[in-house]
């Protein structure tokens, strides 16, 4: 079973600009909440560990959630309003966020809050904005340091500078958390926002050396690059059609996640042994599963069976 942890909002995408106002299509996503999704609907039990509003929006929420098979871990209600994101699209598709509604129930997690966990629970994703405003970050952070040694780790920083515009906050959560994951996944957008000019291979092997088993920079319609300790290689994005990229990261990761998972390879010592074959599979299959959220609206990862095999478990 997997934990995600982090926030769950509505994308609000402007559709029409209008004489007289503006059409909108508000959906629900957030970075976690889109791969807690995408995990479910590839076939993995998904608890998620995110701040909802008794609002409108928070109900909706939780209904969508239920529908897709995802658990929620019950937090304090602290009466605070969903977060939602205004959405800009341009030319390509890709996404510029703008957020305006501040303290938001995402954000209200108190360190307090952290439940024990089941056994059940193999491993654990976060990342994005709760891991770097307060008081959610701290929380996850204690998450992070209490569960290091005994659950997989993943965490995508997914930097939105709109929420938090300085980017030593977010340089600092990710120092901070970089030791405690066994997977990294950044993409190069982010990458350049905190360090600028910084070499994609030197930043992973320094990563590497700090404690993850795996990292992986994903460079959108380029591919991604990966390394462990043993191996490392690129890949190519699959071409297909291409509404916008919204959510197309998160479900790269939870493709990743999951490829990881059905192979046998979700732990410390999985991804040390993972060669340079099983590690291509894996980062395809997630590829192949981005592609897809691409080719329509929003943040809208496709199911298991839409994507290929791949290799057996390891004995």
């Amino acid at each position: 079973m997997f934990l995600v942890c982090g926030e769950a909002l509505f994308d609000v995408f402007v559709v029409e600009d209008r004489p007289d106002g503006l059409t909108l299509d508000a959906r629900p996503g957030g970075s976690p909440f889109n791969v807690a999704i995408g995990l479910a609907r590839l076939g993995w039990p998904v608890w998620g560990l995110m701040g909802l509003s008794a609002d409108f929006f928070g109900d909706r929420l939780r209904a969508v959630l239920a529908k897709e098979g995802v658990g929620l871990v019950p937090l304090p209600d602290r009466r605070a309003p969903t977060n939602l994101a205004v959405v800009r699209l341009d030319d390509r598709g890709v996404p510029a966020y703008s957020f305006g509604v501040p303290e938001t129930a995402d954000q209200s997690i108190l360190p307090g809050d952290l439940p024990d966990l089941p056994d059940s629970i193999r491993a654990i994703h976060l990342g994005s904005i709760d891991t770097a405003l307060e008081p959610v970050g701290s929380a996850l952070l204690a998450l992070a340091q209490r569960e290091t040694a005994r659950r997989f780790i993943a965490y995508d920083p997914n930097v939105r500078l709109t929420v938090e515009p300085d980017p030593e906050i977010w340089r600092r959560t990710l120092d901070n958390l970089a030791p405690l994951v066994d997977l990294m996944k950044i993409s190069t957008e982010d990458l350049d926002l905190l360090y600028p000019g910084r070499d994609p291979e030197e930043a992973a092997h320094s990563w590497l050396a700090l404690g993850p088993g795996l990292v992986v920079i994903t460079d959108g319609e380029k591919g991604a690059r990966a390394w462990t300790g043993r191996v490392s290689l690129s890949l190519p994005c699959h071409p297909g059609p291409l509404v916008d990229t919204v959510g197309a990261g998160d479900t790269f990761q939870a493709g990743l996640l999951a490829a990881l998972a059905e192979m046998g390879h979700l732990s410390r010592e999985g991804l040390a042994s993972l060669d340079r074959e099983r590690l291509a599979a894996a980062l395809d299959f997630a590829a192949r599963a981005a592609a897809a959220t691409c080719s329509r609206r929003g943040a809208d990862p496709p199911r298991r069976h839409a994507l290929p095999h791949l290799p057996e478990k390891c004995p």
